[in-house]
């Protein structure tokens, strides 16, 4: 059993992703979130790119501790120097140096010969090797490489002093077999590599980046390059988290390990999304929102059962919330029925024939069926009819300086108004937090969105949100050009509907309870 080096490049190559640039600050803080993961080779940027990457690799290095820092170049001297300048104040600075080998990059981009690149490699990492003692020498583009040629490059590479050799299917061409083939092929004709790590580095062109990785694995390579959520240039890395779990899961398969802290993974893969804007398709492996939710009966069914029936892995294996029962029109009976008992309602079998029924017929209606809808079945109530139990009679806030303030006056139907102020990272927070002082619910937003419904500059603002209210699931909306006025109506709306719901429970108790 060996220890895979998990060597993440989130903040150099996952950054290069169109969209997902960040500033110094927000570079440090993934930095500190990806040492907590437990990687064990950060790379932290690009220095030649800009004084600005500079700058932020240089920041990592001081302050990011436990993992090793590395920093990219071209095999130039110029290249070379920066990004030592830049990895100097690191516990252990690695310079990973690289160069196109393929014959299409070396005719058509590098115009230069093979002997013109082999000399470039032995210069290069030789140089970097005078200024640190941990060099990694990338072949551009290996997988397109010919395989002779490029047992030369290696061969130069490690005569050199590279430590570390990566091979990376730079345009995401390669198939499995072909990258078993390279590894294996290099390790038989390159006897030093025993003594150096061999990576592999796949991109995710035709989807097949973490199975390549793991089948360089599988041939010898002890490095994986890797990104959270798969982030990367045009289709992306092989995903941290994937290779990872594969790793884990199927121990059976390759009796590896990695020094990743699984339990964190989520929480990493969260910071990521908020600090890039960028988040997973909802039926991304392992992070994406549906990857622990059953809509399915017969899966919904198996998990209530027993969770392995349909999950390889516990969500808190991962750091994730716990597996979620989706309410749809592929819902079953047992997972409606077990919904009804998470809200606290123990129905008869009178009453499961008769919300069931009336499930399926909005289940047909509508895509997912929420807390709110479940209620309104049972009760055979309406959320949409709503009696207003609430109302905002007065609104200001003031937002420009730190922190934003918000006053409001509440009514309440059948009781006195109730008046707040707050204080809020913005205006919407501050009078979020206003209202809350004026409810007696516990409030926690879980999807708030704001978008233009009409074009201009007078547009209408529409905002959708979904929040628990005392353990139970309802949506709001409001519309109006000030996106604050709608905001504060969408909070009540889903006050309202749970006020409303607890009128309804209020009086089914009071009923079961006479009937007793």
């Amino acid at each position: 059993m060996s220890r895979i080096i998990v060597f993440d490049t989130t903040l150099r190559d996952g950054e290069q992703s169109p969209g997902s640039s960040m500033t110094t600050a927000e570079k440090l803080r993934m930095a500190h979130e990806l040492a907590d993961l437990g990687v064990d080779v950060l790379e932290a940027g690009f220095a030649a790119a800009s004084a600005d990457d500079a700058r932020a690799i240089a920041t990592i290095a001081r302050e990011v501790r436990t993992p090793t820092v590395a920093a990219l170049a071209r095999a130039t001297e110029s290249d070379i120097r920066a990004a030592a300048e830049a990895v100097e104040g690191a516990d252990r600075p690695r310079l990973h140096v690289f160069l196109a080998t393929s014959d299409i990059h070396l005719e058509r981009k590098l115009r230069i010969d093979r002997n013109i690149c082999l000399e470039r490699v032995f210069e290069a990492v030789g140089l970097a090797r005078e200024l640190v003692d941990d060099v990694e020498f990338s072949a551009e583009d290996a997988t397109r490489t010919d395989i002779d040629f490029l047992t030369q490059v290696v061969q130069t590479a490690v005569q050199a002093g590279a430590s570390t050799i990566n091979v990376p299917d730079t345009v995401g061409y390669a198939m499995p077999d072909e990258i078993r083939e390279m590894v294996r092929t290099l390790f038989e004709r390159v006897p030093e590599l025993h003594d150096r790590v061999l990576s592999v580095h796949c991109h995710d062109d035709l989807g097949l980046a973490v199975a390549n990785s793991l089948a360089g694995v599988e041939a010898g390579a002890r490095q994986v390059e890797c990104t959270l959520n798969g982030i990367g240039e045009r289709a992306g890395n092989a995903a941290l988290e994937e290779i990872v779990m594969a790793l884990r899961v199927r121990r059976d398969q390759w009796k590896h390990t990695t020094g990743v802290r699984t339990e964190r993974i989520h929480r990493a893969s969260r910071l990521l999304s908020h600090l890039t804007g960028i988040h997973p398709q909802p039926n991304k492996a392992v992070v994406g929102s549906n990857a622990f939710a059953h809509e399915a009966g017969i899966h919904q069914h198996g998990v209530l059962s027993d969770p392995e029936t349909y999950e390889i892995m516990t969500p808190e294996l991962v750091g994730a919330s716990a597996t979620k029962l989706v309410m749809g029109k592929h819902s079953g009976r047992h997972g409606l029925e077990a919904r009804y008992r998470e809200l606290g309602y123990h129905l008869s079998p009178e009453e499961l024939d008769r919300v069931w029924n009336d499930f399926k017929a909005l289940a047909d209606r509508k895509k997912e069926i929420l807390d709110e809808d479940l209620i309104s079945i049972f009760h055979r109530g309406l959320m949409e009819a709503l009696p207003r139990h609430y109302a905002v009679e007065q609104l200001k806030v003031s937002c420009g300086t730190t922190p934003a303030q918000a006053r409001l006056l509440v009514s309440e139907r059948g009781g006195l108004p109730r008046e707040a102020q707050a204080e809020g990272d913005g205006p919407i927070d501050a009078a979020f937090a206003a209202l809350g002082q004026t409810l007696d619910f516990n409030v926690v937003l879980e999807h708030f969105e704001i978008r233009a419904a009409t074009p201009g500059e007078d547009a209408v603002g529409e905002v959708n949100l979904r929040a628990r209210v005392d353990g139970q699931t309802f949506t709001g909306r409001g519309a109006d050009t000030d996106v604050i006025a709608a905001s504060v109506e969408a909070y009540l709306h889903a006050i309202n509907k749970a006020a409303q719901a607890r009128r309804l429970e209020a009086t089914y108790l009071a009923r079961t309870a006479d009937a007793w």
